[in-house]
C-alpha cells in the first residue's frame, strides 16, 4: 500500500543512505525543458496520438506515459510504441547534452557531499536525466566521486517517478527503505519517495522557486523543506555547507 493511502510508514534512525535528485538539487543547468516537451508532443502526434490530447504543460514523464497509453489503445502495429520511445529518447538526449557546457554545481554541493561521505552515508542519484548526461555532469562539477550508485532514465526497467525505480536503487545501495532519505526540488521527487514509503526532504530551487512551494512539498509528504544545501546540511547534522 502506498504511504499516501494510509498512515505514514515508521522511519528508523539513524539514516544509512541518501538519494539525491540531480538537476536543480545538486547541479544547475540550462535544460530547455519546453523544447523537450514540444519534441515529445511532435513525435507522439507523428505516431498517431490525436493532436490536442497532449499539453506542453505536462511533465515529460506524463507526456510519455499518456502517449504510450494512446498508441497501445489505438490498435497501432506491434512495435509502434518502441519506435516512439526510441525517437523520444534520441531527441531528448540530444537537447539535454546541449546544456552540459553551462552546467555547474549548486552552491554548497561539494562541501555537503564531502561531509556526508565523511560520516559514512551511502549516497546515490536518482534522476530523469540520461546516463551520459548524469555521469558527465557529475564529472564536470567534481561531484562524481561521491556517487557510486546512479539510476537514470537510461537504466533498464522503470524510471522515476515510478517508486520501483527508487526501490531498485536502494536495493543496490543496500539501504532499507525505512533507513533512507530522498532529497529533491520537484513534486515528482516527493511523489516517488512517498509512494515508495521513503522519507523525503524538499529543497527549494535557487531563488526560492514558485510561491508556496514549501507548503506544497509538505502537503505532498515532505518531512522537512530546506531553503538551500546549507540548511540541508544543518538538518542532517553534518558540517555546515557554506554557500558560495
Amino acid at each position: 500500500m502506498d504511504a499516501s493511502e494510509g498512515q505514514p510508514p515508521p522511519f528508523l534512525e539513524p539514516l544509512l543512505g541518501i538519494v539525491f535528485d540531480l538537476d536543480g538539487t545538486l547541479v544547475l543547468s540550462s535544460h530547455d525543458f519546453v523544447r523537450m516537451r514540444r519534441e515529445v508532443v511532435r513525435i507522439a502526434e507523428r505516431h498517431g496520438v490525436v493532436p490536442g490530447h497532449l499539453s506542453v504543460e505536462q511533465t515529460i514523464a506524463e507526456l510519455q506515459a499518456a502517449s504510450v497509453a494512446e498508441i497501445e489503445s489505438s490498435g497501432a502495429p506491434p512495435g509502434q510504441r518502441f519506435r516512439f520511445e526510441a525517437e523520444v529518447k534520441h531527441a531528448i538526449d540530444a537537447i539535454e547534452l546541449e546544456a552540459l557546457p553551462k552546467t555547474r554545481a549548486r552552491p554548497g554541493a561539494p562541501e555537503l557531499l564531502r561531509a556526508l561521505a565523511a560520516r559514512g552515508f551511502r549516497l546515490g542519484v536518482l534522476t530523469r536525466s540520461s546516463e551520459e548526461f548524469c555521469r558527465r555532469a557529475l564529472e564536470a562539477t567534481g561531484l562524481r566521486e561521491y556517487f557510486p550508485f546512479l539510476r537514470t532514465r537510461s537504466a533498464p526497467g522503470p524510471a522515476k517517478p515510478d517508486p520501483e525505480a527508487l526501490r531498485l536503487l536502494l536495493h543496490e545501495m543496500g539501504v532499507p527503505y525505512d533507513r533512507a532519505l530522498v532529497v529533491g526540488d520537484h513534486r515528482m521527487d516527493a511523489d516517488c519517495a512517498v509512494r515508495a514509503q521513503v522519507r523525503f526532504y524538499g529543497i527549494l530551487p535557487e531563488g526560492g522557486g514558485e510561491p508556496e512551494l514549501a507548503d506544497r512539498f509538505r502537503a505532498g509528504g515532505a518531512t522537512a523543506v530546506a531553503r538551500d544545501l546549507s540548511q540541508l546540511g544543518e538538518f542532517l547534522a553534518v558540517a555546515r555547507a557554506p554557500v558560495a
